[in-house]
């Protein structure tokens, strides 16, 4: 027997945010990152909070791959402001900081205590707002941990697309190919059904349609809510799905030399695609023909499987390419040696990775290390 959850009620569209005016919220903790609070834009929540006279605190502390250390800063705020809502404003950062802190707080009250948290997203990437994962960064270890729980499933979404028409081109580019990434993952995932693949399939279609445009023309409106929406229903997929390993190397990657996680998910996908595809293999695998219908939604049609899949991967490189996402750590900026001496660490984090267990093609440690030379000049 399998199951669908979707317990994250959602609002979307102009305007969405106005559904916080129409809330019982009680005492509210808003958790987002300084540019937030500096820019002004935490504003957006604060007049429609003061608008119903809800009591609020402020925790304005998120960094970009949040910490364990930030995120017990933000557990001793918590504990001292003892809210009834949490609200998380920004990227995947501060949604996956506020998810951590909810459930940390909740499991150190004596009495149990029912925390409502709405996520509210100002770049179309992650999908965090309807997701049960939390990625968090070890400093210590150099490496990005996922944790998984349902309880940490938010309780409302709102995606109001106006929040993210002031995103730079270039984060809007890898918060995009992360949202691709995303469907393509839950896709071939071993956990995919019918229910996650429709939300997969209308989500890169989405992507892969209004990605370009809305990166080369950011003021279209349009685009931005067709990829506010596609990064919403790519979570759905991949909530319950799962998702394989580009993302356990990009966490492995990310977590050591803190690159913007969309761009190294789209720096690994074509390579990610080829391996799971099994383009390398004599014999057709199941993982081939899960590839071969991903192409088929795109409308990629080149006659056999593996001429498909090839057709694929050279449709996302073309797109790729538009986007002027780096082909290789040199291109990035990383230094050779260093990301060589790197690669047998971080392929092991990448093999004990959560993502890894629903991959198509379950890969050893030196199909991992296979996959991270081939980021690097000469492919070896």
């Amino acid at each position: 027997m399998e199951s669908f959850k979707m317990p994250t009620a959602i609002y979307f569209g102009q305007q969405a945010l106005e559904q916080l005016t129409a809330m019982t919220l009680g005492t509210v903790l808003i958790i987002c990152d300084p540019f937030m609070k500096t820019s002004g834009m935490v504003k957006q929540v604060t007049e429609r909070l003061e608008a119903t006279k809800t009591d609020y605190a402020l925790f304005s502390e998120i960094i970009p791959d949040p910490t364990i250390e930030v995120v017990s800063q933000g557990v001793a705020v918590t504990l001292a402001v003892q809210p009834q809502t949490i609200i998380a404003l920004g990227g995947g950062s501060a949604m996956d900081a506020a998810k951590a802190i909810r459930k940390i707080y909740q499991t150190t009250l004596s009495q149990p205590a029912t925390v409502k948290l709405i996520c509210i997203p100002t770049t179309s990437g992650t999908g965090s707002e309807v997701t049960a994962f939390s990625v968090i960064t070890d400093k210590q270890t150099q490496a990005k941990y996922a944790l998984v729980s349902d309880d940490m499933v938010p309780d409302i979404a709102i995606l109001d697309p106006t929040l993210t028409s002031s995103v730079p081109a270039t984060i809007t580019a890898d918060t995009g190919l992360d949202v691709l990434t995303h469907c393509f993952e839950a896709f071939a995932s071993t956990h995919a059904s019918d229910f996650t693949d429709a939300c997969a399939e209308k989500g890169m279609k989405m992507v892969w349609e209004q990605l370009v445009p809305v990166v080369k023309h950011g003021d279209n409106a349009y685009a931005r809510e067709k990829m506010h929406n596609a990064s919403c229903l790519a979570g759905i997929a991949f909530s319950e799905a799962s998702l394989g390993i580009c993302h356990s190397l990009a966490h492995a990657l990310g977590g050591r030399f803190h690159m913007p996680h969309g761009r190294v998910n789209a720096m690994l996908l074509p390579h990610v695609i080829s391996y799971n595809a099994g383009l390398d293999l004599a014999e057709e695998t199941p993982a081939l023909k899960r590839y071969e219908a991903l192409a088929h939604v795109l409308g990629i049609k080149c006659g056999t499987p593996k001429a498909t899949v090839r057709g694929l991967i050279s449709s996302l490189n073309r797109q790729l390419n538009q986007l002027e996402i780096p082909k290789t750590i040199e291109e990035y900026g990383l230094d050779t040696t260093e990301y060589r001496t790197a690669v047998s660490d971080m392929a092991e984090n990448a093999l004990a990775d959560k993502c890894t267990l629903t991959n198509p093609r379950q890969p050893s440690l030196e199909d991992l290390k296979g996959i991270y030379l081939k980021l690097s000049k000469g492919g070896r």
